[in-house]
């Protein structure tokens, strides 16, 4: 993280600064609100994965533990440190709070009409995981903590965020974020990429006609930055935070496409769906209030899958270049190639396990490398992926 804050010092970022501690800590949390008196506050911290939460009864019980305890605790802070009226809390929470419905998705509340009257009530959480429904229970929360105290709060219905870019990340790769496709944490469109790349056949969950919200990074950020410039009301205000409702099959089909621009042999295969869900659900949202919020969208997804998988060609003319320069690597480097970024960082090291410290390793992405070239050194260890 020092390194991390050094490096957009340098992009002219100075008004940085990082304290590590948990927000599951009531005294840690109302230390530093007492400390920095905040005028806003965006909550972004919790475990956000439903397969994660699923693994078994103690990772759901950690999940919502986590991310229930870490919500309350803020919401707590602000209001033992006087600070409601001074302070605006916005959160992301998700999209998937609404569930599958079969009509069109409000943004946060409903109106119900019954013979004895009528009312606007929020949106009850139909969530489909323990993530999901611990979310759904924050949003009770900040409801609660709106109705009691006037609390200025922003809900942010977050949608499925692809790409791994924004316009201030992209200045330097020391900036640069995770690209997360794995089974627990990776997300569909980035999941698609990496086994069109690997020559992975890409797989589908059951048909694969449902559709899901999705949004761009940068996209995201800009809203949460434009949801901080609101000034502080006393409402509770809900944004359906998505620009696009494309179906897996499609999002599939967009990288199988960009694959095939680079003639490689990108399959699609449907494999039985694991999940409890409506295969051909047609999801409808409101976004109108998002979209005032936001603006124009910069990305769409089925233009933005093409990065990762268009520019293999640019990582194989970096590596060729690369390979001439291996040679000054020291014991305390690592020669990382970044599917995401499409370059190739010499990160320093002398901080990391001891095993990391007497060897230098390079991390291949599969098929980028020759091995032979690297025999001659024993010291360097090849891991491809």
């Amino acid at each position: 993280m020092e390194d991390r804050i050094k490096t957009a010092e340098q992009n002219g970022f100075t008004n940085i600064s990082f304290i590590q501690g948990d927000l599951v800590d009531r005294d840690f949390v109302n230390e530093i609100i007492c400390l920095f008196k905040p005028e806003i506050i965006v909550h972004l911290a919790a475990q956000p994965s439903a397969p994660y939460s699923h693994i078994n009864g103690g990772m759901a019980n950690y999940t919502q533990f986590n991310n229930n305890q870490a919500t309350r605790n803020l919401l707590w802070g602000i209001k033992e440190a006087n600070l409601v009226s001074k302070c605006s809390f916005i959160e992301t929470t998700t999209m998937g709070i609404y569930g599958a419905p079969e009509f069109e998705i409000p943004e946060g509340f409903l109106d119900i009409e019954q013979p004895t009257g009528k009312d606007t009530l929020l949106y009850p959480g139909m969530a489909g995981s323990w993530y999901h429904m611990s979310k759904s229970n924050d949003v009770n929360n900040l409801y609660l903590a709106n109705k009691m105290w006037k609390m200025s709060i922003v809900d942010l219905r977050m949608a499925i965020v692809y790409g791994t870019e924004t316009e201030e990340n992209a200045l330097d790769p020391g900036l640069a974020t995770r690209f997360d496709f794995d089974f627990y944490f990776g997300v569909v469109g980035n999941r698609f990429c990496a086994m069109a790349l690997t020559g992975y056949p890409i797989t589908i969950y059951g048909k694969g006609e449902q559709r899901k919200p999705q949004i761009s990074l940068e996209d995201s950020v800009c809203s949460i930055v434009n949801a901080a410039k609101l000034k502080a009301n006393g409402k509770f205000e809900v944004f359906n935070q998505t620009t696009e409702v494309p179906s897996i099959k499609g999002i599939a089909e967009a990288v199988k496409n960009a694959g095939e621009q680079l003639k490689l042999p990108v399959e699609i295969k449907h494999i039985p769906n694991p999940r409890v869900e409506k295969e051909e659900h047609k999801m409808v949202i409101n976004t109108d209030k998002f979209q005032k919020l936001l603006g124009k969208p910069k990305h769409n997804i089925e233009l933005q899958v093409h990065d990762p998988v268009v520019n293999k060609k640019e990582l194989e003319n970096q590596n060729k270049i690369i390979l001439k320069d291996f040679s000054n690597l020291t014991k305390s480097d690592i020669l990382v190639i970044s599917v995401a970024h499409h370059n190739f960082q010499k990160i320093n090291t002398t901080k990391w396990l001891s095993i990391i410290k007497k060897n230098s390793f390079i991390i291949d992405i599969k098929g980028l490398i020759d091995v032979n070239k690297f025999k001659k050194f024993k010291r360097i260890k090849i891991y491809q992926l």
